[in-house]
């Protein structure tokens, strides 16, 4: 696999939302119960472009996999923390895409001013439970029973990521 990694744009939402599809209807690794048109997902693309990053991952030219950060919480003390997430076509996990679009994504966040990246993770999901250990996030806690879908309830592992070290007052991240 010969992976390029790029910034997202609208034009890739076709695809991520492609990708996230079977996600969505097939699994409860997310919570949302309708997948979005492309035209949500362009709208997603370019709204977290702007303040966060989205980026893509192609395998000979065609998206395989993308991954996003954005904002953690509404309140303004959070706005140097944010959420991430990955997302690869069924039967790419474990093939070190996610790792690749991270790779990218991560050091993205911390030019950009953030300085906590958090993963959400319904369980059970060892392959995202071993990505995030991977790369260093340390699990934080689990909120147990918290979402309902496909007649069940599911857990939902937090881990996060300190991107710096930093001590000092931050600038605002952007």
């Amino acid at each position: 696999m010969s992976l390029t990694i790029r910034d997202a744009t609208a034009a890739d939402a076709d695809a991520c939302a492609a990708i996230y599809r079977p996600y969505v209807l097939d699994t409860a690794i997310t919570f949302e119960t309708d997948p979005p048109s492309a035209a949500e997902m362009a709208a997603r693309i370019t709204e977290t472009a702007e303040t966060h990053a989205w980026l893509v991952a192609e395998d000979a030219g065609r998206v395989i996999g993308y991954a996003y950060a954005r904002p953690f919480a509404a309140r303004p003390a959070y706005r140097w923390s944010c959420e991430v997430s990955v997302y690869l076509e069924m039967g790419r996990r474990r093939t070190g895409a996610g790792r690749a679009l991270y790779g990218v994504l991560l050091p993205r966040l911390v030019t950009r001013g953030y300085h906590v990246a958090v993963a959400k993770m319904t369980l059970p999901n060892e392959a995202s439970l071993g990505l995030h250990a991977a790369l260093g996030f340390q699990p934080v806690g689990t909120h147990p029973r918290i979402g309902w879908k496909h007649r069940a309830w599911h857990d939902v592992a937090i881990a996060q990521l300190s991107l710096t070290g930093a001590s000092t007052p931050p600038a605002d991240p952007g």
